[in-house]
């Protein structure tokens, strides 16, 4: 299989141990101060020392590669704990140091992971359903859990973190969501570099656009197309609360059906291209339409952050940095309507104030 994004690492893993090449898994399990990852972050490493994934951002990487080669040759698993320095973090991007412990799991060898169940886990991430591996650290036994589970799933699935059980201090659950997702209505200029930057980000990318002129292989090499009308098209897409809808159309004709199908969906975030102006117009039709004040509310129009954005490429950058903020600071958003915002957003420059 291709081993072509950032956040593929148990695929990684199988592929390689599959390949004959050996293979380990490493996962930060704790961590104290400014530690570099979260928790539940991992990093695969070949038995030829190839690596995907990261546990540090690169501050420890070396040291864990070294484990994990042993651990091939052994056959035991570890938990391993290091220190990083300020001036470590700093060389990262970060300000201060901080301490993590990372787990450090064979493939197939020993009191690792069974092929089976990593098996078991890829097949259940690339169906899109939410998976824990629940992992006794005084055993090293091992069990797949999924939300609704007789045995009781944890609450895991519902704040979506990772880490040790407090009532069971010896057993770490490790949470593997689905790929957040992002539809993108209208294949116009902007939504380019936003596919590259959503992908880069660890987004799965649809753009949805009955222009077939518009959504083409040419302009949008390795990325999923939609030539269906938009209100069709994110049926059969889905949209769960992993999922974010953006419409760059300029069209009415596309992006309402859009924003009617998405306002009352679980979709995390609902942005609209269009300077103030063309946000009021738009909230007319949608009233008329028969949406609520309340669905209306959703949208983030003028949609991104009010970064001064420009070109194309900026108005990207500012998307994917509002998307951001919404997924990770879901309390952010005010609850005025976004054309309501005196002083916090004024119009584009990009070229559609008069829009």
């Amino acid at each position: 299989m291709a081993l072509d994004t950032h956040d593929d690492i148990p695929e990684a893993a199988l592929a390689w141990h599959r390949a004959g090449q050996g293979a380990a898994l490493a996962t930060v399990v704790e961590t104290w101060g400014s530690a570099p990852r979260a928790v539940g972050a991992m990093l695969a490493i070949s038995g030829s020392g190839a690596i995907q994934g990261s546990v540090s951002g690169g501050c420890v990487e070396g040291a864990v590669v070294v484990e994990a080669l042993e651990a091939l040759a052994d056959g035991a698993c570890r938990i391993l704990e290091f220190g990083v320095t300020d001036d470590e973090a700093f060389a990262v991007g970060l300000a201060c140091g901080g301490t993590i412990r990372v787990m450090v799991e064979p493939v197939g060898q020993g009191a690792g992971w069974a092929e089976t169940l990593l098996s078991d886990l890829v097949a259940a991430r690339a169906e899109r359903r939410a998976v824990a591996v629940e992992t006794d650290t005084g055993t090293w036994s091992r069990r797949l859990i999924r939300p609704g589970d007789a045995a009781g799933a944890p609450a895991v699935f519902s704040t979506e973190r990772s880490g040790f059980d407090a009532e069971r201090p010896s057993v770490f659950t490790a949470v593997h969501m689905p790929p957040l997702r992002l539809a993108v209505i209208g294949a116009a200029h902007a939504a380019q570099p936003l596919v590259l930057m959503a992908r880069a980000s660890g987004y799965d990318v649809t753009v949805i656009d009955p222009r077939a002129a518009f959504a083409d292989s040419a302009r949008f090499p390795d990325t999923a197309l939609s030539h269906d009308w938009p209100d069709a098209a994110l049926q059969a897409h889905g949209l769960d609360r992993r999922t974010a809808v953006v419409t760059l159309s300029h069209d009415p004709k596309i992006d309402d059906p859009a924003l009617i199908a998405a306002l009352p969906s679980k979709a995390f975030y609902v942005g609209a291209l269009g300077s103030t102006r063309t946000h009021a117009k738009r909230v007319a039709r949608l009233r008329e339409a028969g949406m609520s004040d309340a669905a209306i509310a959703r949208i983030d129009a003028p949609v991104g952050l009010d970064i001064g954005a420009q070109t194309p490429a900026e108005i990207a950058i500012s998307v994917m940095a509002e998307m951001t903020e919404r997924l990770r600071r879901p309390d952010s958003r005010p609850d005025s309507m976004p054309d309501s915002r005196p002083g916090q957003r004024g119009e584009r420059g990009s070229g559609e104030a008069a829009a």
